[in-house]
């Protein structure tokens, strides 16, 4: 199991599992759109955040909820660079920016950011690689189906364990190939992303399978609120998944995922503590 991650400002300890919060700067994401868009609210969340125990701040300046459009790169620009400028400057925390564009993703990293998040898994826009080369930022790849307008949309594929398998051998062998050194690269399942329910249980389910081809990769899995959560606790509205994001928390971390992105952190960084020391005394 992959036991650090390396970002362009320090190296991160995953000898326990890391919490990446979101902090959506967006008018209509899924969970809590519009809620941190004005600047002097995000850095309020950002410190809430960081005071829950947040190890990364994930800050995203466009929605990838079902049904949405992508924005101008000028807008998400405007969005996401005044936030991070301010946690960098405020706080002493990873800052990532959640981003499919090379120019926001250039922007990002010059304003503070360490780390950049690809839903993509350099399929929408290449560049990113190249800038996240230059900089020696740390790179999630996500696994992820069709353009930005159809990743929901996609039918499902019959084996998803090899189809996300065989993503990440493409995305991190494009990574490396333009430069970005494996230590700084971290593989995300794509937990909702033209995935049926079954598909996505399955996944954190037999994680521990493709943590042991992708061994040199810590995992990511962002499962916080989805919609396959609310589906299983009988049509819950995101603010009401709690206990099921917190299920699959555990579950993840049982099965090796190192990093962990949340809406909930402190409940999160509770839950996977006692799911840690469990793990850890069964060994023994």
């Amino acid at each position: 199991m992959c036991k650090r991650w390396k970002t362009s400002r320090r190296e991160i300890d995953l000898s326990r599992p890391r919490v990446m919060a979101i902090l959506n700067v967006t008018p209509d994401s899924f969970s809590d759109g519009g809620r941190f868009a004005e600047l002097d609210l995000a850095i309020r969340q950002a410190e809430k955040l960081i005071g829950d125990g947040a190890d990364i701040i994930d800050v995203g300046g466009e929605s990838t909820r079902p049904r949405s459009g992508p924005v101008p790169a000028e807008v998400e620009i405007g969005r996401v660079v005044p936030v991070i400028k301010a946690v960098v400057g405020r706080f002493d925390v990873a800052v990532s920016v959640d981003t499919s564009k090379s120019e926001v993703a250039k922007a990002a990293v010059a304003a503070g950011a360490e780390i950049v998040n690809d839903i993509s898994g350099l399929r929408f826009d290449e560049k990113i690689a190249t800038v996240v080369a230059k900089h020696g930022c740390g790179l999630v790849l996500m696994h992820s189906r069709g353009e930005f307008e159809s990743m929901h949309s996609q039918p499902p594929v019959d084996n998803i364990m090899s189809e996300v398998a065989a993503d990440f051998r493409r995305s991190a062998a494009a990574a490396v190939t333009a430069g970005i050194k494996r230590e700084r690269i971290a593989l995300d399942v794509g937990i909702g992303f033209g995935k049926t329910l079954e598909q996505n249980l399955e996944l954190i389910a037999n994680l521990d399978k493709l943590i042991a081809e992708f061994r040199e990769f810590p995992i990511l899995v962002g499962a916080s609120r989805k919609s396959f959560i609310g589906r299983l606790l009988g049509g819950a509205a995101p603010d009401e998944r709690l206990s099921g994001s917190l299920a699959t928390a555990v579950v993840a971390v049982w099965n090796g995922a190192r990093i962990l992105r949340v809406h909930d952190v402190k409940e999160t960084i509770e839950a996977i503590a006692v799911a840690e020391s469990i793990r850890l005394a069964a060994r023994r």
